[in-house]
């Protein structure tokens, strides 16, 4: 399918995809859409060659009321973002179902709420969620090796740094009542500097396969039921 078609290339059987991502601080040394960006390249990489997918613009400005703190950081909040999920998928009515791609945390609650709401209506939705064994919090070596393959140009290589290396169970409750400022002046939640672009590459790979196959799975699920 044409990366930008018309109404009348869009397949019957059409699953929609949307990357969710956020608009927020990623410390010193990495862009605000970062979730964002790492959503969009998983979405383009993972559907390539499969025609009966149409990928969405992103969701780009969510819910990221924790990282308030921080200048740069725009949010619409948990019950906004939960309106916008569940009228887009309404507004997909003519698709098989929407898969959402998630790259920001800070959404779950929102998408929670869609989905009782959606169900409920009978309508299909799905979310994927990266799982990465090992993965820090919030721009540490996870996000940053994933940035450095995608476009290191965008990575500030001279300003990585180590924040709150804490275990989460440690700071969760800071966390989720004061937000990121209170845990961690530079808003980092790991430690930047063991990033690199060979296991952000790696990293890709394995999440685009999980992807691709998620994508799959639900859209037969959603076309043969």
């Amino acid at each position: 399918m044409p990366s930008s078609p018309t109404w009348p290339e869009i397949p019957r059987n059409a699953c929609v995809v949307i990357p969710v991502g956020s608009f927020e601080q990623h410390g010193p040394h990495l862009p605000l859409d970062t979730d964002t960006q790492i959503a969009v390249h998983l979405c383009t990489a993972a559907t390539k060659g499969i025609n009966h997918v149409v990928i969405a613009p992103p969701l780009s400005i969510t819910a990221s009321g924790e990282h308030a703190g921080f200048p740069g950081t725009i949010s619409i909040g948990t019950e906004a973002l939960t309106t916008v999920i569940v009228e887009l998928v309404r507004s997909c009515d003519w698709a098989s179902g929407v898969i959402l791609v998630h790259g920001h945390g800070g959404n779950l609650a929102a998408v929670q709420r869609a989905n009782t709401l959606l169900h409920s209506e009978q309508r299909n939705i799905a979310s994927w969620w990266p799982r990465i064994q090992g993965a820090d919090a919030h721009a540490g070596h996870t996000e940053t090796s994933l940035m450095l393959a995608i476009d290191p140009r965008l990575v500030r290589a001279d300003k990585l740094n180590v924040g709150n290396v804490q275990p989460m169970s440690e700071v969760q409750h800071d966390l989720q009542t004061q937000g990121v400022k209170a845990v961690s002046e530079n808003g980092i939640l790991g430690d930047a500097r063991m990033a690199t672009a060979e296991h952000g590459e790696q990293l890709l790979a394995m999440l685009t396969e999980d992807l691709r196959a998620f994508i799959h799975a639900t859209c037969t699920q959603w076309n043969t039921a």
